[in-house]
């Protein structure tokens, strides 16, 4: 795991001409490239399962290209073929002590998202393989994504950790998947793949992997030319919408972190084995 802090200045200039950029560490990659800052989730050996570091580092980025007013486009991708994002590092979760603490989780979560949904350029997610839980958020939160054949989606925690989602991740994937395809993968558990999302309207474009990079550097290609003021505003305006009718969740969250289920899920990921729920 990274213990690296955020970076505060921007780094040396690659080879390629691409800027290393504010939010790096060895974990999350940031460049700056032309107009374009580039996130690359970069834990492929963990299926870029993340870390509170990638986090911040991940918020830092998204305050990056809202200040920098030569940014055009900003692209999130996992490392690797195997993974967007596979949820967060669930080692993590044994640090909790209670309720509050998946509260404060959970908050912490939801800023993130509303970061990453709220700035001021397009957000393009490149997805290949898994994008599940934490991953699944942030590639709704983005503008526009665009899937590899074989990657699959969902938020498998009723079989494997025992927590819960916010309100604000629950109506981002309801307006995303819809109500009745969001509690079917939810509560079954059960991974959509990309077929399946597509339908629901979710992806931009699906293409072989061999394919990907090229599709998402022709849409990015398509945004750098378009007028940044309409596609603000437009991005604004849904940001508002959602925002407004959210509900508070405080006693949801609560209670299911401060649950012994939730205690039990995390030890027997860790462990490696089946938890047993007893709804307590």
């Amino acid at each position: 795991m990274s213990d690296a802090e955020p970076s505060g200045t921007t780094g040396a200039t690659g080879a390629t001409g691409a800027t290393r950029a504010t939010g790096a560490t060895k974990d999350l990659l940031v460049e700056r490239d032309g107009p374009v800052l580039r996130v690359t989730f970069n834990r492929p050996e963990r299926r870029n399962a993340m870390t509170w570091a990638m986090y911040d580092g991940l918020l830092a980025a998204c305050a990056q290209a809202e200040s920098d007013t030569e940014i055009r486009v900003m692209v999130v991708r996992g490392a690797g073929d195997e993974a967007f994002v596979a949820g967060t590092d669930i080692g993590q979760f044994a640090e909790f002590t209670g309720g509050d603490a998946g509260v404060a989780y959970e908050r912490r979560m939801t800023r993130l998202l509303e970061a990453v949904a709220g700035v001021r350029v397009p957000t393009v997610a490149v997805i290949t393989g898994y994008c599940v839980g934490a991953g699944l958020a942030i590639a709704a939160s983005c503008d526009l994504r665009i899937a590899a054949r074989g990657a699959r989606f969902g938020v498998p925690i009723a079989r494997t950790v025992g927590n819960c989602l916010s309100t604000g991740t629950v109506a981002l994937l309801v307006d995303n998947l819809g109500p009745a395809r969001t509690l079917d993968m939810v509560l079954r558990a059960r991974l959509l793949d990309e077929t399946e999302v597509a339908a629901a309207g979710f992806l931009s474009q699906v293409c072989e992997l061999e394919e990907v990079d090229t599709a998402a550097e022709a849409l990015v290609a398509r945004l750098v030319e378009h007028a940044p003021l309409t596609m603000w505003a437009t991005k604004q305006a849904v940001c508002r919408i959602m925002a407004a009718r959210v509900p508070d969740d405080t006693d949801l969250v609560h209670r299911v972190y401060d649950s012994a289920d939730f205690r039990a899920g995390v030890a027997a990921f860790v462990a490696k084995r089946r938890p047993t729920w007893t709804g307590t």
